[in-house]
């Protein structure tokens, strides 16, 4: 892997990863904005004001009851990056640990982790939220759960795929012939070799998460009031399609910029991590 002020000045070359950096951190900064200032309370009815187009106090205008659009758009950033951080951090917890025990162990454990991923993918993240749903009621929790659940199989998929390539390297024959145990082995050679795809992977997954958390939302299943949600705006612009289409076009365009950002962002870190490219730029 090249140095890092190498890598610094090929990614600032690289349009696919300035743009997706600059969008990925306009939606940090606007989630953690939001924790401490917003042109209005999020939350705030007035009947008053319902309805109303930009404006220099609303300045995205105002839904069917007169909340602030700009001041839920910022407050909804928080929900997408929760839901993202914890889902693909459990996907990533359980999948990579899964996916290195059965390159470390192969055989009948290979088989185990492989058919429970097989099947674990039968359930995408919107029927896992409903049975949840059934369980224990909806929530943001529960989109959380779901979506972290349908990470695993992908997470685990991909390490062991990358960790089975390190272990056929010379190096780990080396140090399985010196002594060292699989679980050293997975630690010093195998982690920091397969890090690489599996940092690309968790940028696109946030991008799913981001996705997944919207559609429950919109169908009532995530985040509940009186917490915003870009998918609850959505649902909730439905009625006002003909009055106001443009509710529905902000929450819309925030989805869109958040997906894209780390989508572009997940591809410019997956060319400058190639070393066929790199030694291209």
């Amino acid at each position: 892997m090249s140095s890092a002020p190498g890598f610094a000045r090929r990614a600032r070359r690289h349009p696919s990863f300035a743009i997706g950096a600059v969008l990925v951190v306009a939606l940090l900064l606007a989630a953690v904005l939001s924790l401490f200032w917003t042109p209005h309370p999020a939350a705030e009815i007035d009947i008053a004001s319902k309805l109303q187009g930009p404006s220099a106090r609303h300045w995205l205008g105002t839904d069917s009851l007169g909340r602030d659009i700009a001041s839920q758009l910022l407050v909804g950033a928080q929900a997408s990056i929760v839901v993202g951080v914890v889902a693909v951090g459990i996907g990533m917890l359980f999948g990579v640990a899964l996916g290195c025990l059965a390159a470390a162990r192969g055989g009948w454990v290979d088989e185990i982790v492989m058919r429970a991923s097989d099947f674990t993918f039968a359930f995408p993240a919107l029927l896992t939220a409903l049975m949840l749903s059934a369980i224990q009621g909806p929530g943001l929790v529960t989109s959380i759960v779901a979506i972290g659940i349908f990470n695993v199989p992908v997470f685990a998929r991909i390490a062991r795929a990358s960790a089975g390539v390190v272990w056929a390297r010379e190096y780990v024959l080396a140090a399985r012939t010196s002594g060292l145990g699989p679980l050293a082995i997975t630690r010093v050679h195998v982690l920091p070799n397969i890090a690489s795809p599996l940092v690309v992977q968790a940028t696109i997954a946030f991008a799913t998460a981001i996705l997944a958390e919207a559609a429950l939302s919109y169908l009532g299943l995530g985040t509940q009031p009186p917490q915003p949600s870009w998918g609850r705006m959505l649902n909730e612009a439905q009625a006002q399609m003909f009055q106001a289409p443009i509710l529905a076009v902000w929450p819309g365009l925030a989805i869109v910029l958040a997906v894209l950002g780390l989508n572009l962002l997940g591809d410019g870190l997956r060319d400058l991590w190639d070393p066929k490219l790199a030694r291209r730029r």
